[in-house]
């Protein structure tokens, strides 16, 4: 059984540069994108052609999967050496036959085994939680979530700026989807009276500020250098 019911919340990050800092960041790292192994572009051969101010989503979500099943199973127990066989319940288990060999080194003191042929009532317990980029890559959530990294007014800001919005690439039934499948171990081949359930956590749209510059260099070739503005990092 699945419990989905749930409403994405939808998060902006407070970015931490202004359009100022991006432009110095790009004019100091910008003949890297164009340096060869024997060449470095002047600063002046290389133009920026524009840099824009991007908000990109991460699709995170979180649940838990419980699960309580009956397995097959053999758990030994050692008797002492003159038992040949024990009776548990309406069953009768007689001891491990032994090799010759272990019968010499066992001496009578030694110890008999007996396989107990039984059932185990297994409870399983997993939460876990999964952040895909906006190109619907699998990342580890590299971001703090509390009142001072985060805008106030998360869906106005989106509003404002919806031409520069990258929404996700990966819809939230696939997500959740990959998250249940890494929840959900395999489980043995010989299992009855499963009972499993699936409950969703959160499903958080977070987006992220993003400085994208696009440069033409010499012979007119392309670069582009992205800065996350959280965190005033070259991506």
């Amino acid at each position: 059984m699945v419990k989905t019911a749930h409403e994405a919340k939808i998060v902006v990050l407070r970015k931490n540069m202004d359009d100022d800092d991006a432009a110095l960041t790009v004019d100091q790292k910008k003949t890297s994108l164009f340096k060869s192994l024997l060449s470095r572009p002047k600063k002046d051969d290389v133009h920026v052609h524009s840099l824009k101010l991007y908000y990109e989503c991460l699709l995170t979500v979180s649940g838990k999967y419980a699960a309580d099943y009956f397995r097959k199973a053999s758990h030994s127990i050692s008797v002492d050496s003159n038992v040949s066989e024990i009776s548990l319940g309406s069953g009768i288990f007689p001891v491990r036959t032994k090799s010759g060999i272990k019968k010499a080194f066992a001496g009578k003191r030694g110890k008999n085994k007996i396989d107990l042929k039984l059932e185990e009532h297994v409870f399983v317990e997993e939460d876990d939680e999964l952040t895909f980029d906006h190109h619907g890559r699998e990342i580890k959530f590299p971001f703090k979530i509390n009142s001072k990294t985060v805008e106030n007014y998360p869906k106005r800001l989106l509003d404002e700026n919806a031409s520069n919005v990258k929404k996700s690439e990966i819809d939230y039934e696939t997500a959740i989807s990959k998250l249940q499948t890494q929840l959900k171990k395999p489980l043995e081949s010989d299992v009855r009276d499963l009972n499993e359930e699936f409950v969703l956590g959160d499903v958080m749209e977070v987006y992220v500020p993003i400085f994208e510059a696009r440069l033409v260099g010499p012979k007119k070739k392309v670069g582009i250098i992205r800065i996350d503005a959280v965190r005033k990092k070259i991506l």
